[in-house]
Protein backbone atom coordinates (compact mmCIF):
# COMPACT_ATOMS: atom_id res chain seq x y z
CA UNK A 1 0.00 0.00 0.00
CA UNK A 2 1.13 3.57 -0.75
CA UNK A 3 2.19 5.74 2.16
CA UNK A 4 -0.35 8.44 2.99
CA UNK A 5 0.30 12.17 2.91
CA UNK A 6 -2.38 14.44 4.41
CA UNK A 7 -2.99 17.68 2.53
CA UNK A 8 -4.96 20.49 4.13
CA UNK A 9 -6.28 22.99 1.61
CA UNK A 10 -6.15 26.44 3.20
CA UNK A 11 -7.44 28.29 0.13
CA UNK A 12 -10.86 29.22 1.55
CA UNK A 13 -9.08 30.96 4.46
CA UNK A 14 -5.44 31.80 3.81
CA UNK A 15 -6.02 31.97 0.08
CA UNK A 16 -8.95 34.38 0.17
CA UNK A 17 -7.89 36.73 2.96
CA UNK A 18 -5.63 38.87 0.75
CA UNK A 19 -7.57 38.93 -2.54
CA UNK A 20 -8.91 42.22 -3.93
CA UNK A 21 -12.32 40.63 -4.51
CA UNK A 22 -14.23 39.64 -1.38
CA UNK A 23 -16.31 36.55 -2.00
CA UNK A 24 -19.79 36.11 -0.62
CA UNK A 25 -20.55 33.36 1.88
CA UNK A 26 -22.28 31.46 -0.92
CA UNK A 27 -19.20 31.70 -3.17
CA UNK A 28 -16.94 30.58 -0.35
CA UNK A 29 -19.19 27.58 0.25
CA UNK A 30 -19.13 26.72 -3.45
CA UNK A 31 -15.34 26.68 -3.34
CA UNK A 32 -15.23 24.56 -0.17
CA UNK A 33 -17.61 21.98 -1.68
CA UNK A 34 -15.57 21.82 -4.90
CA UNK A 35 -12.34 21.18 -2.96
CA UNK A 36 -14.06 18.50 -0.89
CA UNK A 37 -15.44 16.85 -4.03
CA UNK A 38 -11.84 16.35 -5.19
CA UNK A 39 -11.13 14.25 -2.10
CA UNK A 40 -8.91 16.74 -0.25
CA UNK A 41 -8.82 15.26 3.29
CA UNK A 42 -8.99 18.52 5.30
CA UNK A 43 -10.03 22.10 4.52
CA UNK A 44 -9.40 25.32 6.41
CA UNK A 45 -12.72 27.00 5.69
CA UNK A 46 -12.37 30.37 7.43
CA UNK A 47 -11.16 32.36 10.40
CA UNK A 48 -12.82 33.99 13.38
CA UNK A 49 -10.98 37.29 13.19
CA UNK A 50 -12.17 40.89 13.26
CA UNK A 51 -13.99 41.62 9.97
CA UNK A 52 -12.48 45.10 10.15
CA UNK A 53 -8.99 43.61 10.02
CA UNK A 54 -9.78 40.87 7.47
CA UNK A 55 -13.05 41.72 5.63
CA UNK A 56 -12.85 38.59 3.46
CA UNK A 57 -13.45 36.40 6.54
CA UNK A 58 -16.66 38.09 7.69
CA UNK A 59 -19.45 35.51 7.97
CA UNK A 60 -17.31 32.51 8.82
CA UNK A 61 -19.97 31.52 11.37
CA UNK A 62 -22.44 31.36 8.47
CA UNK A 63 -20.04 29.14 6.53
CA UNK A 64 -19.89 26.70 9.45
CA UNK A 65 -23.66 26.78 9.89
CA UNK A 66 -24.28 26.02 6.22
CA UNK A 67 -21.75 23.16 6.21
CA UNK A 68 -23.35 21.66 9.30
CA UNK A 69 -26.81 21.94 7.75
CA UNK A 70 -25.62 20.13 4.61
CA UNK A 71 -24.01 17.35 6.72
CA UNK A 72 -20.63 18.17 5.19
CA UNK A 73 -18.35 15.20 5.80
CA UNK A 74 -14.82 16.54 5.13
CA UNK A 75 -12.99 17.63 8.32
CA UNK A 76 -12.89 21.43 8.58
CA UNK A 77 -10.57 23.82 10.39
CA UNK A 78 -10.98 27.42 11.58
CA UNK A 79 -8.14 29.83 12.29
CA UNK A 80 -8.42 31.79 15.54
CA UNK A 81 -6.29 34.77 16.68
CA UNK A 82 -7.11 34.79 20.39
CA UNK A 83 -9.47 33.57 23.10
CA UNK A 84 -12.44 35.47 21.67
CA UNK A 85 -11.80 33.75 18.34
CA UNK A 86 -11.73 30.39 20.10
CA UNK A 87 -15.07 31.10 21.78
CA UNK A 88 -16.62 32.10 18.45
CA UNK A 89 -15.25 28.99 16.74
CA UNK A 90 -16.53 26.76 19.54
CA UNK A 91 -19.97 28.38 19.34
CA UNK A 92 -20.01 27.78 15.59
CA UNK A 93 -19.32 24.09 16.11
CA UNK A 94 -15.70 23.97 14.96
CA UNK A 95 -13.99 20.69 15.87
CA UNK A 96 -10.49 21.81 14.88
CA UNK A 97 -8.86 25.23 15.27
CA UNK A 98 -5.52 26.71 14.29
CA UNK A 99 -3.77 29.12 16.65
CA UNK A 100 -0.77 31.05 15.36
CA UNK A 101 2.47 31.21 17.29
CA UNK A 102 5.40 33.38 16.24
CA UNK A 103 9.12 32.86 15.82
CA UNK A 104 9.66 36.65 15.89
CA UNK A 105 8.30 39.52 17.92
CA UNK A 106 8.08 41.71 14.83
CA UNK A 107 5.57 39.40 13.17
CA UNK A 108 3.65 38.86 16.40
CA UNK A 109 3.18 42.60 16.81
CA UNK A 110 2.18 43.23 13.18
CA UNK A 111 -0.12 40.24 12.83
CA UNK A 112 -1.74 40.08 16.28
CA UNK A 113 -0.67 43.17 18.25
CA UNK A 114 1.00 40.98 20.88
CA UNK A 115 4.43 39.61 21.72
CA UNK A 116 5.66 36.08 21.00
CA UNK A 117 5.34 35.30 24.70
CA UNK A 118 1.78 36.62 24.89
CA UNK A 119 0.74 34.46 21.92
CA UNK A 120 2.24 31.44 23.66
CA UNK A 121 0.36 32.13 26.91
CA UNK A 122 -2.96 32.48 25.07
CA UNK A 123 -2.34 29.30 23.10
CA UNK A 124 -1.58 27.36 26.27
CA UNK A 125 -4.87 28.61 27.79
CA UNK A 126 -6.76 27.61 24.64
CA UNK A 127 -5.13 24.17 24.68
CA UNK A 128 -6.46 23.54 28.20
CA UNK A 129 -9.98 24.60 27.25
CA UNK A 130 -9.92 22.68 23.99
CA UNK A 131 -9.03 19.44 25.75
CA UNK A 132 -12.16 19.86 27.87
CA UNK A 133 -14.26 20.83 24.85
CA UNK A 134 -13.05 18.00 22.62
CA UNK A 135 -11.60 20.39 20.05
CA UNK A 136 -8.35 19.70 18.18
CA UNK A 137 -5.72 22.47 18.32
CA UNK A 138 -3.21 22.98 15.54
CA UNK A 139 -0.36 25.31 16.55
CA UNK A 140 1.09 27.00 13.47
CA UNK A 141 4.46 28.68 14.01
CA UNK A 142 4.79 31.69 11.69
CA UNK A 143 8.02 32.96 10.09
CA UNK A 144 10.04 29.87 10.99
CA UNK A 145 12.73 30.71 8.44
CA UNK A 146 12.62 34.48 8.03
CA UNK A 147 10.55 37.44 9.26
CA UNK A 148 9.87 40.47 7.03
CA UNK A 149 10.48 42.72 10.04
CA UNK A 150 13.16 40.98 12.12
CA UNK A 151 15.13 39.13 9.44
CA UNK A 152 16.35 35.49 9.46
CA UNK A 153 14.98 33.25 12.22
CA UNK A 154 17.28 31.29 14.52
CA UNK A 155 16.35 27.58 14.18
CA UNK A 156 16.89 27.20 17.94
CA UNK A 157 13.95 29.55 18.54
CA UNK A 158 11.69 27.36 16.41
CA UNK A 159 12.95 24.16 18.03
CA UNK A 160 12.17 25.57 21.50
CA UNK A 161 8.63 26.58 20.50
CA UNK A 162 7.92 23.19 18.95
CA UNK A 163 9.25 21.34 22.00
CA UNK A 164 7.16 23.48 24.35
CA UNK A 165 3.90 22.93 22.51
CA UNK A 166 4.52 19.27 21.80
CA UNK A 167 4.87 18.84 25.55
CA UNK A 168 1.75 20.95 26.15
CA UNK A 169 -0.33 18.58 24.03
CA UNK A 170 -0.91 20.42 20.76
CA UNK A 171 -2.48 18.00 18.31
CA UNK A 172 -0.31 19.25 15.46
CA UNK A 173 2.62 21.65 15.01
CA UNK A 174 2.83 23.30 11.61
CA UNK A 175 5.99 25.07 10.45
CA UNK A 176 5.01 28.06 8.32
CA UNK A 177 7.36 29.74 5.86
CA UNK A 178 5.08 32.78 5.94
CA UNK A 179 6.86 34.89 3.32
CA UNK A 180 8.30 32.07 1.21
CA UNK A 181 11.89 32.82 2.21
CA UNK A 182 13.19 29.29 2.79
CA UNK A 183 15.36 27.19 0.52
CA UNK A 184 15.34 23.36 0.45
CA UNK A 185 18.54 22.85 2.43
CA UNK A 186 17.19 24.97 5.31
CA UNK A 187 13.94 23.04 5.22
CA UNK A 188 15.67 19.68 5.18
CA UNK A 189 17.90 20.58 8.14
CA UNK A 190 15.14 21.99 10.34
CA UNK A 191 12.54 19.34 9.59
CA UNK A 192 15.06 16.50 9.98
CA UNK A 193 16.08 17.84 13.39
CA UNK A 194 12.47 18.16 14.54
CA UNK A 195 11.50 14.72 13.24
CA UNK A 196 14.49 13.24 15.06
CA UNK A 197 13.36 14.89 18.30
CA UNK A 198 9.60 14.48 18.11
CA UNK A 199 8.73 12.05 15.33
CA UNK A 200 6.80 13.08 12.22
CA UNK A 201 3.24 12.19 13.23
CA UNK A 202 2.27 15.61 14.62
CA UNK A 203 4.49 17.78 12.42
CA UNK A 204 3.40 19.57 9.26
CA UNK A 205 4.65 22.29 6.91
CA UNK A 206 3.09 25.34 5.26
CA UNK A 207 4.99 26.87 2.34
CA UNK A 208 4.53 29.92 0.14
CA UNK A 209 5.89 30.12 -3.39
CA UNK A 210 7.27 33.67 -3.30
CA UNK A 211 10.70 32.66 -4.64
CA UNK A 212 9.48 29.74 -6.76
CA UNK A 213 10.79 27.24 -4.19
CA UNK A 214 7.54 26.16 -2.58
CA UNK A 215 7.39 22.75 -4.24
CA UNK A 216 11.12 22.13 -3.76
CA UNK A 217 10.64 22.89 -0.07
CA UNK A 218 7.77 20.41 0.13
CA UNK A 219 10.05 17.78 -1.40
CA UNK A 220 12.81 18.55 1.12
CA UNK A 221 10.34 18.14 4.00
CA UNK A 222 9.05 14.87 2.52
CA UNK A 223 12.63 13.59 2.47
CA UNK A 224 12.85 14.34 6.21
CA UNK A 225 9.71 12.31 6.87
CA UNK A 226 7.02 15.03 7.03
CA UNK A 227 3.68 13.71 5.84
CA UNK A 228 1.36 16.66 6.50
CA UNK A 229 1.23 19.76 4.31
CA UNK A 230 -0.88 22.88 3.89
CA UNK A 231 -1.49 24.10 0.35
CA UNK A 232 -3.95 26.34 -1.44
CA UNK A 233 -6.22 25.64 -4.38
CA UNK A 234 -4.93 27.31 -7.56
CA UNK A 235 -2.06 28.89 -5.61
CA UNK A 236 -4.26 31.46 -3.86
CA UNK A 237 -2.70 33.19 -0.88
CA UNK A 238 -0.58 35.91 0.63
CA UNK A 239 -0.64 37.36 4.15
CA UNK A 240 -2.00 40.92 4.42
CA UNK A 241 0.28 41.54 7.42
CA UNK A 242 3.51 40.17 5.93
CA UNK A 243 5.03 42.33 3.17
CA UNK A 244 6.26 40.27 0.24
CA UNK A 245 4.23 37.15 0.97
CA UNK A 246 2.79 35.73 -2.23
CA UNK A 247 0.52 32.77 -2.79
CA UNK A 248 0.77 29.43 -1.04
CA UNK A 249 2.19 26.43 -2.83
CA UNK A 250 -0.67 25.24 -5.02
CA UNK A 251 -2.66 22.16 -4.08
CA UNK A 252 -2.69 21.44 -7.82
CA UNK A 253 1.12 21.07 -7.82
CA UNK A 254 1.70 19.34 -4.50
CA UNK A 255 -0.99 16.71 -5.15
CA UNK A 256 0.44 15.96 -8.59
CA UNK A 257 4.02 15.71 -7.34
CA UNK A 258 3.21 13.50 -4.37
CA UNK A 259 1.05 11.16 -6.42
CA UNK A 260 3.75 10.81 -9.08
CA UNK A 261 6.20 9.99 -6.27
CA UNK A 262 3.92 7.15 -5.24
CA UNK A 263 2.23 8.67 -2.19
CA UNK A 264 -1.49 8.32 -1.48
CA UNK A 265 -3.16 11.72 -1.08
CA UNK A 266 -6.72 10.54 -1.67
CA UNK A 267 -7.16 13.35 -4.19
CA UNK A 268 -8.84 13.03 -7.60
CA UNK A 269 -6.68 15.25 -9.83
CA UNK A 270 -9.40 15.72 -12.46
CA UNK A 271 -11.86 17.03 -9.87
CA UNK A 272 -9.09 19.08 -8.33
CA UNK A 273 -8.65 20.85 -11.68
CA UNK A 274 -12.36 21.71 -11.58
CA UNK A 275 -11.91 23.24 -8.13
CA UNK A 276 -8.84 25.12 -9.36
CA UNK A 277 -10.80 26.49 -12.32
CA UNK A 278 -13.57 27.58 -9.96
CA UNK A 279 -11.08 29.40 -7.72
CA UNK A 280 -9.76 31.27 -10.74
CA UNK A 281 -13.28 32.15 -11.90
CA UNK A 282 -14.46 33.32 -8.47
CA UNK A 283 -11.43 35.45 -7.60
CA UNK A 284 -10.13 36.54 -10.99
CA UNK A 285 -6.64 36.50 -9.48
CA UNK A 286 -5.78 32.89 -8.61
CA UNK A 287 -2.71 32.00 -10.70
CA UNK A 288 -3.35 28.25 -10.84
CA UNK A 289 -0.63 25.72 -10.16
CA UNK A 290 2.60 25.84 -12.15
CA UNK A 291 1.78 22.41 -13.53
CA UNK A 292 -1.81 23.21 -14.41
CA UNK A 293 -1.56 23.52 -18.20
CA UNK A 294 0.41 20.28 -18.45
CA UNK A 295 -1.79 18.48 -15.94
CA UNK A 296 -5.01 19.40 -17.73
CA UNK A 297 -3.58 18.13 -21.01
CA UNK A 298 -2.36 14.94 -19.38
CA UNK A 299 -5.73 14.26 -17.77
CA UNK A 300 -7.55 14.93 -21.04
CA UNK A 301 -5.34 12.31 -22.78
CA UNK A 302 -6.07 9.81 -20.01
CA UNK A 303 -9.81 10.22 -20.55
CA UNK A 304 -9.42 10.01 -24.32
Amino acid sequence: MSEKVVITDVGPRDGLQNQPKILSVEERLELVHAIAAAGVPQIEVGSFVSPRAVPAMAGTDQVFAALKASEFATPTIALIPNMKGYELARAAGAKSVTMVLYASDGMAQKNAAMTMAEAEVITLEILKLAKQDGIEVIATVAVVFECPFDGPTDPAVVEAIVAKFMAAGADQLVLADTIGAAHPQQVRELTAALVASHGAERLGCHFHDTRAMGLANVYAAVESGIRRFDSSIAGLGGCPFAPGASGNVATDDIAMMLQQMGFDTGIDLDRLMSASNLAQTLTGTAPGGRSKAWLQGYLAKQVG
